[in-house]
């Protein structure tokens, strides 16, 4: 399957199809499109699957785009200015994503809830309780605001992160948080109570722009009903 990113901070992602292929997507996900492409809405799994999506943040009817003939397209945006990321999984192969990450992905692909395990990782780790879990075969896309920053963590080998930055993670890296130490930090920092650790062995990825960070720049700037 063949496909190009395209654009800046406003990136586009164009996905070629031959005749057989198919794609899914949350509802509202596509942009445009050509050839000939059948599209099917379904709750993808069952209502409980789709109730799980849901509170992943993703919609609860994916819809499919499956291709009737060669050289069929479907283009699909994201909904903040940000990264598109490709990731080719394999059998069993996952990765942990922050809500709302998921783009798009081939049929094999499943995409599902997934819990934070310990409760302060949960209440003070920036995204709550639930994420996304990806897990192959297949590719996808997610979107990710902001520009994104990778790296590998050997085992043993911590990164302290605001906790809004984290985008995205390996499985095998141990999420937990810390408190931030001296009054001071916490009260004049700017970095709140907490911090989140990512303990190797594994790779992440960091997001430049968590999208709740811009929400709260742009609202400055929305007139106010006085």
């Amino acid at each position: 399957m063949k496909y190009e990113i395209k654009g800046g901070m406003l990136p586009s992602l164009d996905i070629y199809l031959e005749a057989g292929e198919s794609v899914y997507t949350e509802s509202g996900g596509m942009a445009w499109m050509k050839g000939d492409i059948a599209m099917e809405t379904g709750t993808r799994g069952g209502m409980m699957a789709g109730l799980g999506r849901a509170l992943a943040g993703e919609s609860l009817f994916m819809t499919t785009y499956a291709s009737k003939s060669a050289s069929s397209m479907v283009t699909f945006t994201p909904e903040a200015p940000g990264t598109i990321l490709a990731f080719q999984l394999e059998a069993g192969q996952s990765l942990i994503c922050q809500r709302d990450a998921f783009m798009v992905a081939q049929e094999g692909v499943k995409m599902e809830m997934h819990f934070r395990r310990k409760l302060g990782a949960g209440l003070f780790g920036g995204e709550g309780f639930i994420l996304q879990k990806v897990t192959g075969p297949g590719m996808v896309w997610l979107e990710i605001a902001g520009d994104v920053r990778d790296y590998v963590l050997q085992a043993g080998e911590v990164m302290r992160v605001d906790p809004g930055h984290i985008a995205l993670y390996e499985p095998s890296v141990a999420y937990d948080i810390e408190s931030v130490k001296g009054a001071m930090n916490v009260l004049f920092s700017g970095e709140g109570l907490f911090l989140a650790t990512l303990k190797g062995p594994g790779h992440i990825w960091l997001q430049s722009m968590p999208i709740s960070n811009l929400a709260h720049k742009i609202s400055k700037y929305i007139p106010k009903k006085s």
